[in-house]
């Protein structure tokens, strides 16, 4: 923010709070000076979700006590986090051998993700737990995967439990692995065990089955049937 933009973000929040309201032409100075120190690296607002007047709206909203520059630095500091948590680099387009070139390029695209001026990039999105972007959101339901299908049948092979769990899933059959299993106590997420019992008794055998037991399929859908009973 500039001098002008301070000021502007300071007449705001006196119209919400009046306790914010210096009347001494020095103190309103003063005042003005402290704000545009602490905040001059904050933007008043930019293309993509931030607003300094929608955190001061927000604070004095929520908290008794009067409102501080730490108040709007605080919000940004913790908007910059997130849009840069959610952003994988590019590749540069400028050439690997210049080093110099490569570099001010890859700080020139996080600089401009965490001041708010461009999108993450959404590699990173796709395949966190955060909620995604709803346009990116509509693309995966469009295409169906992220992930090729070529890709996905290797993934299989690889990977059969699971890969019969997401099979299952697209079926709209419970999650097996969503609970313990009772007979071979591979824990929740975990594929169950091929367990053999010797004549001593005792459990042997940890090769990953890739179906899981019947007595946890069961299980699973007996806990998917309980809230629709509820």
């Amino acid at each position: 923010m500039d001098r002008r933009e301070t000021a502007a973000l300071l007449a705001y929040i006196g119209r919400l709070d009046p306790r914010t309201i210096r009347t001494d032409q020095g103190e309103a100075r003063d005042q003005l000076a402290q704000w545009h120190e602490l905040l001059g690296d904050v933007p008043l607002a930019t293309p993509h979700g931030w607003d300094a007047r929608t955190a001061a709206r927000r604070h004095i909203r929520t908290s008794p006590y009067q409102i501080l520059p730490a108040d709007i630095g605080r919000p940004w500091d913790s908007y910059r986090r997130d849009r840069l948590s959610r952003h994988t680099d590019p590749t540069p387009s400028a050439d690997p051998d210049d080093q110099v070139a490569w570099t001010a390029e890859l700080v020139g695209t996080r600089r401009a993700v965490a001041s708010g001026t461009t999108q993450p990039a959404q590699a990173r999105a796709i395949t966190s737990a955060r909620q995604i972007d709803p346009e990116l959101e509509a693309r995966l339901r469009e295409v169906g995967s992220c992930i090729p299908p070529e890709a996905r049948a290797d993934l299989a092979r690889l990977w059969p439990a699971r890969a019969a769990r997401e099979e299952a899933i697209a079926q709209g059959l419970p999650d097996a692995l969503s609970v313990r299993c009772t007979w071979c106590e591979a824990p929740i997420g975990e594929p169950c065990r091929r367990r053999r019992v010797d004549p001593d008794g005792l459990a042997r055998g940890n090769t990953a089955r890739p179906n899981p037991h019947h007595c946890r399929r069961d299980l699973a859908a007996q806990q998917a049937q309980q809230p629709a009973m509820a």
